[in-house]
């Protein structure tokens, strides 16, 4: 009966919340740190992927409606102003159509080579602005571990410094600082692994979308180019 209470209250001397009380104010700031980190990483990934599914469905939308539109600048006027990324590449091809084939003679080469430009330019932008926040998860992904390492290598140190005090080396006197250590390198893990998983696939997405981006300016300028060689 006694062998039974005394190994519950070990195990629960071993809980999160009891191993994060017990800490020292080193350890504790470490465990807070990561902690808002892991909440901060979860947070991104959450609206991000709400973001990319969104823009996702959206373009397919767009793309169906501008390969049904007869008229390239109807649908830019009717379309031209949406923050929808590929709605911007559309904007900066037609924008620089329009200054281009305002006064002749035209420049075709000249305009060609404008016009892609312009989309291109627009495309790395769009891009840039999508994978901003994508840099934390890159930070919290390669940090967080050598965090946690810090402290783990903090409890180890309290633990030897327990011995020298107590001068026993039983494990009731190592055992705080020890799990302590192991708590907080469990919480960089918990911070890092997410971050980094979830990284490797937006990033992915990202290309996906940027290689998108990129056909639909492709045909759009293989549009334009047609209608130069039409004499506009």
């Amino acid at each position: 009966m006694l062998d039974s209470i005394s190994i519950h209250a070990a195990s629960s001397g071993f809980s999160p919340l009891a191993l994060f009380l017990q800490a020292d104010i080193i350890v504790k700031l470490v465990m807070i740190g990561l902690l808002l980190a892991s909440v901060w990483t979860w947070t991104i990934i959450v609206s991000f992927a709400v973001k990319i599914g969104r823009i996702a469905s959206k373009s397919d939308k767009f793309e169906q409606s501008f390969s049904k539109a007869d008229n390239v600048d109807k649908f830019y006027d009717d379309h031209g102003k949406s923050n929808l990324p590929m709605a911007k590449v559309l904007a900066a091809g037609m924008r620089e159509w329009r200054r281009s084939t305002a006064r002749g003679p035209i420049d075709r080469e000249g305009t060609r080579q404008r016009l892609a430009t312009a989309m291109n330019a627009t495309i790395e932008q769009e891009v840039d602005k999508m994978a901003d926040r994508l840099n934390f998860l890159a930070t919290v992904g390669s940090v967080a571990p050598f965090v946690g390492l810090f402290g783990t290598v903090w409890g180890i140190m309290r633990s030897f410094s327990a011995i020298a005090a107590e001068q026993n080396s039983s494990l009731a006197v190592v055992a705080p600082g020890i799990a302590e250590a192991l708590f907080a390198t469990a919480i960089g893990l918990f911070a890092a692994i997410p971050a980094v998983i979830a990284y490797n696939r937006f990033s992915h997405r990202l290309n996906k979308i940027e290689s998108r981006m990129g056909r639909f300016a492709d045909g759009f300028h293989a549009t334009l180019s047609r209608e130069l060689e039409l004499g506009k």
